[in-house]
């Protein structure tokens, strides 16, 4: 009798937190949208185009109008650096990230002595519980003047290449616990199986065990890309805060969605217009619709996964 009425009350409650969650992601959506239309109607599609990001002039009386809505004279809002700088940082960091991940994760399954097992799994997830500011703060000490010294021939630490490794630290953890749990999934005689027929323990994981969690690895590593797109501090600490240019190298300073909207808040406020603060919306509109991209192409590449696994 208990289990007649606990199974529809357990869906129940599992509809309305998952109807809730998916109400909050759409409230969240909603309200930037409409905190940032002045400055989309403002900006028009320059804001994507163009490099230059200004508030203008504050201590003019004068103002400048467009789509119905004003700011301060002088004041151009583009988003196209700290688009770039998000994307360059991110993908570069996946391009490092991945292969030293599911090496790690490899080893860890099936290199790493069973008694050492325990500790380097904990070394992994101790990784990913770091506060990005610590991150941040070794980049800063270590890695910046690194890079600055050895490196970059403008002798200046600051910039993509900085930020990428730094990104790719912080993603590596999600990517390794993520991949190896999926190994561990595998049932031990496909491994077997392969070296029975001769093959040595890398060809069996590259082989036959690798492919088999194919999907599982995308999403991982969506999920790591989504969390790289986000990441404010350890970037804004490292990546030289570029303005109205961009990188032309690995070693050139840039800037990144998350990360102006740190910096630029403080001086968006003193814009009596509010055009800036915004603008700063806008940008928030921005990361959240390529984020809510990444992960779409993420839902789009597990179904792939799981159609070909049932055929």
């Amino acid at each position: 009798m208990q289990r007649a009425w606990a199974q529809p009350l357990l869906r129940c409650i599992t509809a309305i937190f998952a109807a809730l969650s998916f109400g909050v992601i759409a409230i969240m959506l909603v309200f930037l949208i409409a905190y940032a239309y002045p400055a989309i109607r403002f900006n028009g599609t320059a804001f994507f185009t163009t490099l230059t990001w200004s508030i203008g002039n504050q201590y003019s009386d004068h103002t400048i109008s467009h789509g119905g809505y004003t700011a301060q004279i002088g004041a151009a809002f583009g988003a196209l650096v700290f688009v770039a700088g998000t994307l360059l940082s991110s993908i570069l960091a996946m391009l490092v990230a991945v292969p030293l991940s599911l090496l790690v994760a490899v080893a860890l399954v099936y290199r790493v002595p069973p008694l050492l097992r325990p500790l380097a799994n904990a070394v992994v997830e101790l990784m990913a519980g770091v506060p990005s500011v610590i991150y941040g703060l070794w980049g800063i000490i270590v890695l910046v003047p690194f890079i600055a010294t050895r490196l970059s021939p403008s002798g200046n630490g600051n910039g993509l290449l900085a930020a990428a490794l730094i990104l790719a630290l912080m993603v590596i953890p999600i990517i390794v616990a993520t991949v190896r749990d999926a190994l561990q999934s595998q049932p031990v005689a496909v491994y077997e199986a392969a070296m029975a027929l001769g093959s040595t323990s890398w060809q069996a994981v590259t082989g036959a065990i690798l492919p088999s969690i194919r999907s599982g690895i995308m999403a991982s590593v969506l999920l790591a890309f989504g969390r790289a797109l986000g990441e404010t501090m350890a970037v804004l600490m490292v990546c030289g805060a570029a303005i109205n240019a961009l990188p032309h190298s690995i070693f050139s300073p840039i800037n990144t969605i998350a990360a102006v909207i740190v910096s630029q808040l403080e001086s968006a406020l003193t814009d009596t217009t509010g055009m800036a603060q915004r603008s700063l919306g806008e940008l928030a509109v921005t990361l959240f619709v390529i984020t809510l991209f990444v992960n779409g192409i993420a839902r789009v590449v597990l179904r792939g996964g799981r159609s070909r696994s049932a055929a």
